[in-house]
């Protein structure tokens, strides 16, 4: 399933990464190129080599020394969710009702992240590479934290 071309509420779920992030001055998608004015492309190494390895390909186009990580299908993820990460005054990630820690929806220092990649991303957590680095819980409002990995999430 090419989770970025997903709609829901009418718009991809490329879409609603996007507008999460759309003050930042650069962005950065890692996946397969499409036509979307005003972002880089990045492919991670092996493709499809897992959520690490696209952070890491990322990253390499990363200038800020602050950068929002999001993963593209959340679409309960808005501007004012990548807000109160920021405000958190840290690296900070979104915590669900159940109390897990989303890897994928939280705003971290640039130099940090590079600092804890391991030499070869592909096939290592996000969360023993990224635990370490002691991100503050920003508790996820209701339908933030929700993802979209099966048709069924879509229902």
């Amino acid at each position: 399933m090419d989770k970025a071309a997903v709609v829901v509420g009418g718009r991809t779920l490329l879409a609603h990464a996007l507008d999460a992030v759309r003050a930042a001055g650069r962005v950065v998608v890692v996946g397969p190129a499409k036509d979307v004015p005003g972002v880089l492309w990045a492919r991670e190494e092996p493709p499809g080599g897992g959520p690490l390895a696209g952070l890491a390909a990322g990253l390499a186009h990363v200038r800020a020394p602050w950068v929002a990580v999001l993963a593209v299908d959340q679409p309960g993820v808005t501007a004012s969710t990548v807000e109160r990460l920021l405000a958190a005054g840290g690296p900070a990630v979104l915590v669900d009702g159940e109390g897990h820690r989303q890897w994928l929806a939280g705003v971290w220092r640039t130099a940090a992240l590079r600092a804890a990649l391991p030499t070869v991303p592909s096939g290592s957590s996000m969360r023993s590479v990224l635990g370490p680095l002691d991100p503050a819980g920003v508790p996820a409002l209701p339908g933030e934290a929700h993802d979209v990995d099966t048709p069924a999430d879509l229902r």
